[in-house]
């Protein structure tokens, strides 16, 4: 994830976990009810905890939500 979709990693922590001035992300571990990220900002790294809408069910829910989650963003950001 955080090699192929780096960007994205950005997205959910701006979008997200509120940190709108974060110039890059990392997904450290994802569970059934959240991610966790780390994000740089000014320098500095902050953890980031993203609750999800609906408790995971399977792997391919957690790929469809995260897809639906970079859509939302970048719908929003327009």
């Amino acid at each position: 994830m955080n090699d192929d979709h780096a960007d994205a990693v950005v997205i959910y922590a701006k979008a997200f976990g509120g940190v709108t001035d974060a110039s890059a992300a990392e997904m450290l571990s994802i569970d059934a009810q959240g991610m966790d990220l780390t994000a740089q900002v000014n320098g500095e790294t902050v953890p980031v905890r993203i609750q999800f809408d609906h408790v995971l069910t399977d792997a391919e829910d957690a790929h469809q939500t995260l897809i639906a989650m970079v859509k939302q963003a970048r719908v929003k950001a327009k």
